[in-house]
């Protein structure tokens, strides 16, 4: 069985066509500039890239064009569309509705839509690769898997903000949590390296990059994550200022004269990482600064290493202790300094790393010492793979 993997941006989109005989893709890569002068399709089969330049004015040439390259007959990995089974569409937002991954009809599309309020930029570009999908491959089923969806198992004191009750009732503003289909992964990835039931198991995940949110997974269910209504909240991160004292807002407003836009752009656009360092989003640009002796670039990663650690501290306390702590996306895979710093001064909860064993970047491993009661993981996550292998189950 061969499922096709979509994820669609504003202006971008990626893709990847798996054999789920052995888990093997086929075939993956990534469209840019949809809609904007300079479009380019870049296709990667067994390594070897192929671009093609070409206009694509919506996402529906767009995708036109990816199905073409999978059955091209130089760089092509199928004979005909008839052996795509099934394509699952990542969708960030599924709102209150969705606990699990769905098989795509009408109604689902509806909901994806009602959803577009809460993820404005991330719903609509989602809904648009489905319809063109749909429209393209008439007789493939579709399937949805939300961002949001591993997180609907918080308990109501997880998710409930201490505002008027009446706002959760009738706009339905909550913590709702994004990055599941990664959290959910690694720690079933997790489970099965310590060969152990992930029923039987307290994991933290943190998936550390540009965007960043930590995970508390009690027997393989999200129980609290540090994202909240929208991916702004919880850690700092490369340019989100993370949790901040509310009244900050109307204050900018009121004193700085800033209106609702500036200050929504300030706090996603222009903050975290970038706004503390003035350096750069990117944390090795930001170490290599601090390196150099930059003070604030210092003063950045120390904010963000603090942070992590305070939450792995409470996650601990919301499990009642911890098994494994996993470490995956960009950041958390391949540095093992910021791993190092984050880990500094949890040993009272039994990690210890191997400084040996954590010099290790972009593979599975466990980088704790031997005699660390809480078991240290560095997994890569594969949120494509768990979209596929959710859609096969589905189709099936």
């Amino acid at each position: 069985m061969k499922i096709l993997v979509i994820n669609c941006g504003s202006s971008s989109l990626k893709y990847q066509l798996i054999n789920m005989d052995d888990e093997s893709v086929l075939a993956k890569g990534l469209v840019e500039r949809i809609g904007i002068e300079g479009s380019v399709l870049t296709h990667k089969v067994n390594g070897e890239k192929h671009v093609i330049k070409q206009p694509m004015e919506d996402h529906k040439v767009a995708i036109k064009l990816v199905l073409d390259a999978l059955i091209d007959k130089d760089h092509g990995v199928i004979k005909d569309m008839s052996e795509i089974s099934a394509v699952g569409h990542r969708v960030v937002h599924g709102g209150e509705k969705y606990a699990e991954s769905v098989l795509i009809d009408d109604e689902v599309i509806n909901a994806i839509k009602d959803c577009i309020k809460l993820a404005p930029l991330h719903n609509g570009p989602n809904l648009i690769g489905i319809n063109a999908c749909r429209e393209l491959m008439p007789n493939t089923p579709m399937v949805a898997v939300f961002d949001t969806a591993f997180h609907q198992t918080l308990p109501d004191y997880a998710y409930t903000y201490a505002l008027p009750y009446e706002l959760y009732e009738k706009y339905g503003i909550r913590k709702y949590g994004f990055h599941g289909t990664s959290h959910r992964f690694v720690s079933r990835e997790a489970a099965k390296m310590l060969n152990k039931d992930i029923k039987s198991l307290k994991i933290i995940t943190c998936h550390l990059g540009n965007g960043g949110s930590i995970c508390a997974i009690d027997g393989g269910k999200s129980v609290d994550t540090t994202m909240g209504f929208t991916p702004l909240a919880g850690i700092c991160m490369g340019t989100r200022c993370g949790d901040i004292d509310p009244a900050i807002v109307p204050f900018l407003q009121k004193s700085v004269d800033m209106s609702v836009d500036e200050v929504d752009n300030l706090m996603n656009k222009k903050s975290g990482i970038l706004g503390i360092s003035g350096v750069s989003s990117d944390f090795r640009d930001v170490a290599k600064e601090a390196k150099n002796g930059n003070k604030r670039a210092q003063l950045a990663l120390n904010i963000f290493h603090y942070r992590v650690r305070t939450v792995i501290g409470s996650y601990a306390a919301v499990l009642g202790g911890v098994d494994c702590i996993v470490f995956t996306a960009g950041l958390g895979e391949n540095s093992a300094t910021d791993r190092i710093e984050i880990c500094k001064g949890l040993e009272y909860l039994g990690i210890k790393l191997d400084e040996k064993k954590n010099d290790v970047a972009g593979k599975a491993a466990e980088i704790s010492a031997d005699d660390s009661k809480v078991k240290v993981l560095c997994i890569p996550t594969n949120e494509e793979l768990m979209i596929a292998r959710d859609t096969q189950e589905i189709i099936k």
